[in-house]
């Protein structure tokens, strides 16, 4: 059965990459959530999406230039949508023990394809095997080199390799890194053989971001694992 992972939380419903929105997404249902994870200046590992914090806080500067005492400061519930006025940058840490209860698979997306955050890898590994989350946690990354980094390090765990911007990664360099499952952007399953290919490889695929019914019904269609969208209701209710 297709499983519904949340994008960066509850995407639609609350402030991306927040406490607020995790909790938010287990408690409509949502069988995964999906986070992006940077480092700051003082090496802490916070979950947020964007190099910067321009977007998403009512701050300005690139995430590896603040502390975190600093980057806490921020206010990220910039549009006032749900929940607390003022909400927080979380860290990793914070989150893992906010899921550790639910029983969400956990998409930890490595966010080094801009700035490589040298030396990011171990310590992430480090701290979803403090949390005991190894097993429900799957790391992924537009930049291959971290997901090589990670089975280098932790030959056990499950990685997922991430394409988009119209370039299309197959089942083989996924076979080559050594990673489980392929996560493309949702229109790049349009391409006529790639879900067979990684079908007959055992490769699993996870598309983001699904927003609409027709590919949605594709990705069903298909036979993916799993499908990352912003509505997590919506997507559970077709």
């Amino acid at each position: 059965m297709m499983k519904i992972w949340g994008h960066r939380g509850a995407y639609s419903s609350a402030p991306e990459n927040t406490l607020n929105g995790f909790q938010m997404a287990a408690e409509v249902g949502a069988d995964g959530v999906e986070l992006d994870i940077q480092l700051t200046k003082d090496r802490e590992i916070v979950v947020i999406h964007d190099e910067t914090v321009d977007r998403t806080s009512d701050g300005q500067g690139w995430v590896k230039d603040f502390t975190l005492s600093e980057i806490k400061k921020l206010n990220f519930n910039k549009s006032g949508r749900t929940g607390p006025l003022f909400m927080e940058v979380p860290t990793l840490a914070e989150v893992l023990e906010l899921l550790k209860p639910t029983g969400l698979t956990i998409n930890i997306e490595l966010k080094t394809g801009v700035i490589y955050y040298d030396g990011i890898e171990p310590v992430a590994l480090k701290l979803v095997e403090k949390y005991g989350l190894s097993n429900r946690v799957i790391w992924s990354s537009f930049n291959h080199y971290s997901i090589q980094k990670i089975k280098l390090l932790e030959p056990s765990a499950r990685t997922a390799l991430l394409c988009g911007g119209g370039v299309l990664v197959t089942g083989e360099q996924c076979e080559k890194v050594g990673a489980e499952a392929l996560h493309p952007s949702v229109h790049m399953l349009r391409y006529p053989a790639l879900a067979e290919d990684c079908h007959k490889r055992g490769i699993l695929i996870r598309p983001w971001t699904v927003t609409n019914e027709d590919d949605l019904q594709l990705a069903r269609q298909l036979g993916v694992d799993a499908v990352i969208v912003n509505k997590i209701d919506w997507a559970k209710g077709i």
